[in-house]
């Protein structure tokens, strides 16, 4: 336990970025064994899929009015809860012998991460210094990057060398395993009091959240409309492989990862902007590049522009509130979720009429236009 909020350990904010790693991971695991599963409930690809959109649908709808009934709960015991229920979600899925109840399962987890994500960041935060939140924020959220970069391909791996049954048993009992440990270290922090003041109506009304909003639909549907579609932009750009790709987003991610760390309490408007810059150069790259060396720059800035998304949009939230961040900040994660599908959705699309090409030039258009907005916006991110 800690005593002071100046000296929070280091290894309690590490504890809090294996959850945001388990969250992660019991979104996207599905994805790497879709066929599997399709195979094992005897259902089509499509079916299959709804595996990856109910959950994400039953997190954008969740979140907001799971997060405003549960404000006033104590953070350390509502976490437990949701930790439980991802370590359910996961095993119903491993367990279930028919599609339904695995689909019930995904659709828990689903309502867990979406009162998960803006209440882990309210919860670091509370533990911090306020010089020092936005540092916290980078450490919590770095387990996404993680997770997408290492953990996805190595839980891929184990689901299909040994089944996707024991992909998900092992990822649930990894999330008992972390509700333990937090149970024992974790200090009790308590909830806020309900008031008009952090409604989600309130929030709403807040110039500052509306611009976060925008500038969070900007960032996601560009970067996640390209990228759900990346093993596509490889073939279409004869690039040498996804692994290649993979292995440069993700040292990129790193990169993006420790600039965070290192600067969002100081100059989150410069790395605001710049994450907006750099999408819109890579974008340049990817559209009229023709030489390997300049994808392999390529796919390193986007790694760069893609790493600390949501640690970027999280503490700009963070900022725009003197009370209910938790509340705001599941304004801002719905608001992630349904533009990864808006923009998933907008690029398939695209993708249908002219390949990956048109989704370049869409996305580098939401780059620019979020660039000049958050340029034109610093007294926000003050």
């Amino acid at each position: 336990m800690i005593s002071n909020k100046q000296n929070a350990s280091l290894m309690l904010l590490i504890l809090m970025a294996s959850i945001t790693f388990l969250a992660i991971l019991s979104e996207l695991m599905p994805s790497g064994v879709l066929p599997l599963m399709a195979d094992y409930f005897q259902v089509g690809k499509a079916s299959a899929g709804s595996l990856v959109g109910f959950y994400a649908i039953a997190s954008a709808l969740c979140g907001i009015p799971l997060v405003s009934w549960t404000v006033e709960w104590n953070r350390k015991k509502l976490l437990a809860i949701l930790l439980i229920g991802f370590a359910l979600s996961n095993v119903t899925v491993s367990l279930s012998p028919f599609f339904p109840l695995a689909l019930a399962g995904r659709v828990l987890g689903g309502m867990c991460a979406g009162t998960l994500w803006p209440m882990i960041t309210a919860y670091g935060m509370a533990l911090v210094d306020k010089e020092n939140e936005g540092r916290a924020i980078a450490i919590i959220m770095s387990g996404t990057t993680i997770g997408m970069s290492i953990g996805q391909p190595i839980m891929t791996g184990i689901g299909l060398t040994f089944g996707f049954k024991v992909e998900f048993l092992s990822i649930g009992l990894f999330a008992l395993c972390i509700a333990i440990l937090c149970s024992l270290f974790l200090p009790s922090v308590p909830g806020e009091k309900r008031s008009q003041a952090n409604s989600p109506l309130t929030m709403l009304k807040n110039s500052g959240v509306q611009l976060v909003l925008l500038l969070t639909f900007l960032g996601v549907a560009a970067n996640y409309g390209l990228y759900t579609f990346i093993t596509n932009l490889v073939a279409d750009i004869s690039y040498s492989g996804i692994s290649s790709a993979q292995i440069f987003f993700g040292v990129g991610s790193i990169i993006s990862v420790g600039l965070a760390m290192r600067y969002l309490d100081h100059r989150l408007h410069l790395l605001v902007s710049g994450m907006f810059g750099t999408g819109l150069v890579t974008m340049f790259l990817f559209y009229l590049g023709s030489s390997l060396l300049l994808f392999h720059l390529a796919f390193l800035l986007w790694g760069v522009a893609f790493g600390s998304l949501s640690s970027l949009f999280q503490s700009s939230t963070a900022r725009q509130v003197t009370e209910g961040t938790a509340v705001a900040n599941a304004l801002q994660s719905s608001s992630f979720n349904f533009s990864i599908m808006i923009g998933s959705t907008v690029s398939g699309l695209l993708l249908e009429q002219g390949g990956t090409s048109p989704i370049i030039i869409m996305s580098a258009g939401l780059f620019l236009l979020g660039g000049v907005i958050s340029s034109l916006s610093k007294k926000f991110f003050v």
